[in-house]
């Protein structure tokens, strides 16, 4: 097994992007090479606003924005229903038309800079693994009625002949949604912001951000950089540069396992270009590969795990869902952190005037960063304070190290509850065996 990722293993944008040295100005500075970082980067580059600089210790991606399982749709993690109860209709909806917008930022940016991250626009499908189509009913009806966001049914028996399983009944397909290749995705970025002007370094941890007068002055380890304002975006990777921040974070780890290419076996499990996730909390999320291979994600911990651990864990679930593939080889596998909020929303705002933050997208980050992005963009080029209507998903401390624990307990009652209703739906054992055909 190899030990980088699949996405690393496939790169093909440039990355080379070497760091920052001695002492220099900006007019804008972004610290973080994830996502947001990079949308706020081009999404200012992009409106005129010259002399932008952005700063990214690692590699461009190197966090949850290369390593994620490439999905490309709208919404949050906190679900619908609850976005309306906290925010009311009118907000919630410009809130989730905030997402969908930005899933057209992106297909268009790919579409404008030539991105070479192999975007499949076939869908996503939402499976429900209980035997309840209320599931299904309710989330459908829900966006329908009040978001505008029309979602077409799966009738089982027709998701059987995409799906090659029983363990669904019946699903929900969106079609506006796509997946990519998350890495190429963000190193492209990267490229078409350098082609709009922007400076892109890596490789040096931002040390310390400090106000001086009317300025920043933002040092690394080898370099120097007085801006007009900073924006953070390091996201579950952020560390202890900004207390606040790092006190509203909880990074947790999801696991992702590539399989070796699998040919025509392939077919035998899954006919569809659409990927995959499904209903429960701590959900299954898959996708074909170009070159055979199936992609599969899941589980969610406080934990990262070897790659050895993540193999197990995901060939296990593989098999739960899809006997008929036998044993099959996990090539690569990896685990990676998503930063998460306890109102389970994006934090978007400003510490202090000049000092802005984007974090807290939650495994849900591809397209919702780009929206926090534009957010950023508009603010600081003067077009509107749209970033505040996010100001009821604050910097809610998390209250680590008991954070962690209290968010397994959530976890794992979650995870439980889904278990109940398993059984309760009359559901099988995961495991069982049993498959379903295409007629």
């Amino acid at each position: 097994m190899h030990a980088e990722t699949w996405y690393r293993a496939t790169r093909r944008e440039p990355d080379d992007h070497p760091p920052l040295a001695g002492r220099t100005r900006a007019r804008v500075l972004v610290v973080g090479g994830g996502y947001a970082g990079l949308a706020t980067a081009l999404g200012l580059a992009e409106r005129g606003i010259d002399d932008v600089l952005l700063l990214e210790q690692h590699a461009i991606g190197h966090g949850a924005s290369g390593r994620n399982g490439g999905f490309v749709f709208g919404g949050y993690s906190l679900g619908e229903a609850a976005l309306r109860a906290r925010v009311g209709d009118d907000c919630a909806r410009w809130m989730y038309g905030l997402s969908t917008a930005a899933v057209r930022t992106l297909r268009e940016r790919i579409r404008r800079y030539e991105i070479a991250c192999d975007p499949v626009d076939a869908g996503v499908i939402w499976a429900n693994w209980f035997d309840d189509p209320e599931v299904l009913d309710q989330r459908r009806r829900l966006l329908a009625e009040h978001f505008g966001v029309h979602w077409q049914p799966i009738a089982p028996d027709r998701l059987r002949e995409q799906l090659l399983t029983s363990r669904y009944h019946g699903g929900l397909f969106e079609a506006d949604a796509f997946h990519l290749h998350p890495l190429n995705l963000a190193l492209g970025l990267a490229r078409a912001a350098r082609a709009q002007g922007v400076r892109v370094h890596c490789g040096d941890a931002v040390v310390s951000i400090q106000r001086e007068g009317h300025e920043w002055r933002v040092r690394t380890a080898s370099a120097e950089v007085r801006a007009a304002q900073v924006v953070v975006a390091g996201g579950g990777y952020l560390g202890g540069l900004l207390p606040k921040l790092r006190r509203a974070l909880l990074p947790i780890a999801t696991y992702v396992a590539v399989t070796e290419p699998l040919g025509e076996r392939l077919g035998e499990a899954i006919r569809t270009r659409a990927a995959v996730y499904d209903t429960r909390f701590a959900f299954d999320y898959y996708r074909a590969l170009p070159d055979t291979r199936l992609l599969w994600g899941g589980r969610i911990s406080i934990l990262e795990r070897s790659p050895a651990a993540v193999a197990r864990l995901l060939r296990r679930d593989i098999a739960g869902v899809y006997p008929q593939l036998g044993e099959v080889r996990i090539d690569y596998a990896w685990s990676g952190l998503m930063s998460y909020a306890r109102h389970e929303m994006p934090q978007i705002g400003q510490l202090r005037p000049g000092l802005w933050y984007a974090q807290a997208f939650g495994g849900h980050g591809v397209a919702t960063t780009s929206a926090a992005g534009e957010l950023l963009a508009q603010a600081i080029a003067g077009e509107n304070d749209d970033w505040r209507r996010f100001a009821p998903f604050g910097l809610t401390r998390t209250w680590r190290p008991f954070g962690y624990l209290g968010a397994q307990a959530t976890y794992s009652w979650l995870q439980a509850r889904d278990r109940w209703k398993e059984r309760d739906t009359g559901r099988g054992a995961r495991g069982t065996g049993e498959t379903g055909r295409a007629s």
